[in-house]
């Protein structure tokens, strides 16, 4: 089968949802969302994991054009907020333009037209190409040897086995990273004995989190302004902790977060040799702050032990540790996150004159603005490389690129593709490369923001910056295609 549309949206996350919403207000219909799993919700579809839940409040982690009176809680776990984005589809009407099981293998510019290919054999060409893949999508293992020879149930956090039962078991947590923070505190309620494996101690920070009250449910449905003034007020006040971040400002913003940290970490905490292990080593800051009200209490308990040691290999029984200890284990579970080097994966993308994406990412994935890259006419990217954030809602800055894209497509109707001029980008990651050397990560800082000494990954400044560089399409960076 082949299908021929105006813009064609790759993946049904935040990202693809939003695009597809704000283009059909926009009249253009003419749209199909290509989804490769078999639903909706992007990451929050994939990771099921125990205790799985957003890191940002949930009035600020939401569309402002779908503010939701109805969030359970300060911190929407994943089931919410995947409901919530089907109730997204359907109250605006978009699901009718939506392929679940519709996983592309390759998209090529024929000089015209997007032709994409998608695994099963059908074909879709398209105008405009709209990438709302996510970078934290394909999970990573560590290249432990022996791996595969492990007897028990073994799994990543993000391909969730829910057969696997973890009661009386003694499991083995590779990885002390979000994921691990949300897993462990409810593993430890059923499992026999949790063994985390610790590489590098994150920072970790009280998250307050709680449930909403009835009266507050009310408010939010029936006083006007209440959830505006409540996103407003969230996006105020993420936007300070960017300040963290930020050269001369860091030092004194990180000594008050670090001192906060620590309060948290004493106050569950009583034994010191486990507080010395759990004590990060580096500025906080240089890699993601994690949030949890019980993953240190949660260490602190009898049944749990946190390991430093390196791990040398893995053998049918359990991990054998670099000075020969062997850990008898029942069940492994992976928490060490994503591929992000390469963000679109698997999916080939060829650009004019043959220009393969992943090639021309290889030393660094790079677009002007986080969105357009050169020699990819129409290739709209969400969540591109240098969006991603640290301190707020992503949901801000993809709002952002689809207003961008909004404009965009009001150009090319008058002239036709665009193409963004390589000096624009030479000039965007000069800019960005500018404001990284002031930040916390440019001072020696080992984290997986980083590749090849570029931080290639995180805006390097507030949410409100962002949105004011994107307000409109630039067309003097664009040249034909």
């Amino acid at each position: 089968m082949h299908q021929h549309v105006d813009t064609a949206i790759l993946g049904a996350g935040f990202s693809g949802i939003g695009a597809a919403i704000r283009l059909d207000q926009s009249g253009r219909a003419d749209f199909v969302v290509l989804e490769g799993s078999d639903g909706i919700g992007g990451t929050w579809h994939d990771n099921t994991y125990p205790g799985a839940a957003c890191d940002v409040p949930s009035h600020l982690y939401c569309f402002s054009f779908d503010l939701n009176p109805d969030w359970s809680r300060r911190y929407a776990p994943q089931e919410e907020i995947r409901q919530y984005l089907e109730r997204c589809v359907d109250r605006f009407g978009v699901r009718d333009r939506i392929r679940l099981g519709a996983y592309v293998s390759e998209a090529r510019w024929d000089g015209a037209l997007w032709q994409l290919t998608l695994t099963h054999g059908d074909t879709v060409s398209a105008k405009v190409l709209v990438s709302g893949v996510g970078a934290l999508r394909d999970p990573s293992y560590p290249p432990l040897p022996g791996r595969d020879t492990f007897a028990g149930p073994s799994m990543h956090s993000a391909r969730w086995d829910h057969d696997v039962p973890f009661a009386g078991k003694r499991v083995g947590i590779v990885g002390t990273g979000a994921s691990a923070i949300q897993i462990v505190p409810e593993l430890a309620k059923v499992a026999r004995g949790i063994r985390v494996y610790q590489r590098t101690a994150p920072w970790v920070i009280p998250r307050d989190d709680r449930a909403f009250t009835p009266a507050e449910k009310a408010m939010f449905r029936t006083v006007p302004g209440a959830m505006e003034a409540t996103r407003f007020r969230l996006w105020l006040s993420n936007e300070r902790r960017y300040a963290m971040h930020f050269g001369p400002l860091h030092t004194r913003f990180a000594s008050l977060a670090e001192a906060y940290a620590r309060w948290h970490l004493r106050r569950q905490v009583g034994d010191a040799d486990l507080a010395d292990k759990v004590t990060p080593c580096f500025r906080i800051g240089c890699k993601r702050i994690l949030l949890s009200d019980d993953w240190y209490s949660t260490l602190a308990q009898p049944h749990v032990h946190v390991e430093t040691r390196s791990i040398d290999r893995v053998d049918a029984n359990g991990l054998v540790l670099h000075d020969g200890q062997h850990d008898d284990l029942d069940a492994l579970v992976y928490c060490t996150g994503f591929s992000v080097e390469q963000p679109m994966g698997g999916l080939r993308i060829t650009g004019r004159d043959g220009r393969d994406l992943a090639t021309w990412w290889a030393d660094r994935p790079r677009a002007h603005h986080g969105i357009t890259v050169p020699g990819f006419p129409n290739l709209f990217l969400l969540l591109g490389p240098n969006t991603a954030l640290g301190h707020s809602s992503v949901v801000v800055m993809i709002e952002a690129q689809i207003a961008y894209l909004l404009d965009a497509w009001r150009h090319i109707d008058r002239r036709g593709p665009v193409d963004v001029r390589e000096e624009a980008l030479s000039a965007w990651l000069e800019e960005v490369d500018a404001r990284h050397a002031t930040r916390v990560w440019a001072s020696g800082c080992d984290s997986w923001y980083l590749s090849g000494g570029h931080n290639f990954t995180v805006w390097p400044g507030s949410t409100a910056r962002y949105v004011w560089r994107t307000r409109r399409f630039d067309p003097e960076g664009y040249r034909p295609a």
